[in-house]
C-alpha cells in the first residue's frame, strides 16, 4: 500500500500511479488494427468522434480495397465515402485520408514519414494522430496521446487542471518519465473504458482509489 495521499502533488503521485495500471491492465496497447504504419494513420484519421471498434469494422473493407497510398488516392471519392460512412463524418475524413495520400505519394515516396513536424503536413493529422503513429508505429516518444479517455482520467486523478488537449499533453509531459509517455496513454484509455467511465466510475473497484483525489467511497 502506498504511503502517498490523494492530496500529494501529481508528480509523486504519477509513479505509483502508472505501476498499478500496468499491473491491472497487463494488455494495454492499441485498438486499432493495423499491420503497417499507413493503415495505422488512416485508422486514426477515422477514428476522429468515433469509437476504435466501429473503425475496426471499417478498415478490412477500406485497407483491401486499397492497400497503398496510391491506390487511395487514385480512388473515386464517392467510393471511399461509401465505405467509411459508418465512422461518421465520412466526406470530410474521405478527403483527408485522399489528401494525406497525396502527400504521402508526391512529398514521402508513399512512406509514412517517422518526424513529427512531416506527420502534422498530412491533411487530418494533428498532434493526437502524429503522437499514435510515432508511439505506436515507430516507438518515438515525442508526446503524450490525449483522447477522451486521457482528458477525463487527468482532470479526475489531479494531474491536469487544462480542459485542452494541448494544455493537458503539456501537463502530463512535465510529470510523466519520457519513457512512460507511450504506455500512459494506452493505460489510461484501457482504464477508462473497464473501470474510470464518464457517467460512472466504479471507485469501489479501482486500484487508483489511494491515489485519485476524485474517488468515490
Amino acid at each position: 500500500m502506498s504511503d502517498l495521499t490523494t492530496s500529494a502533488p501529481a508528480h509523486e503521485r504519477i509513479g505509483p500511479i502508472i505501476e498499478r495500471l500496468r499491473a491491472a491492465h497487463p494488455d494495454a496497447e492499441c485498438a486499432l488494427i493495423h499491420t503497417n504504419a499507413y493503415q495505422l494513420l488512416m485508422a486514426t484519421i477515422l477514428s476522429a468522434q468515433c469509437t476504435d471498434e466501429r473503425v475496426n469494422q471499417v478498415t478490412p473493407i477500406l485497407f483491401a480495397a486499397y492497400p497503398m497510398p496510391a491506390d487511395l488516392l487514385a480512388a473515386p471519392r464517392e467510393d471511399v465515402e461509401a465505405i467509411i460512412r459508418p465512422t461518421g463524418f465520412f466526406r470530410q475524413k474521405a478527403r483527408f485520408l485522399q489528401e494525406a495520400s497525396h502527400t504521402l505519394v508526391h512529398e514521402f515516396g508513399g512512406e509514412v514519414p517517422a518526424e513529427v513536424d512531416e506527420l502534422l503536413r498530412l491533411a487530418g493529422v494533428a498532434r493526437k494522430t502524429a503522437n499514435v503513429v510515432l508511439g505506436v508505429w515507430y516507438n518515438k516518444a515525442e508526446g503524450v496521446v490525449v483522447d477522451t479517455h486521457v482528458k477525463r482520467l487527468s482532470g479526475r486523478l489531479g494531474l491536469s487542471n487544462a480542459t485542452t488537449p494541448e494544455k493537458i499533453e503539456v501537463d502530463l509531459m512535465q510529470i510523466v518519465p519520457r519513457a512512460d509517455w507511450i504506455d500512459l496513454s494506452h493505460l489510461l484509455i484501457f482504464h477508462g473504458r473497464r473501470v474510470c467511465a464518464a457517467r460512472k466510475p466504479n471507485c469501489a473497484h479501482c486500484v487508483l482509489v489511494e491515489l485519485c483525489p476524485s474517488a468515490q467511497v
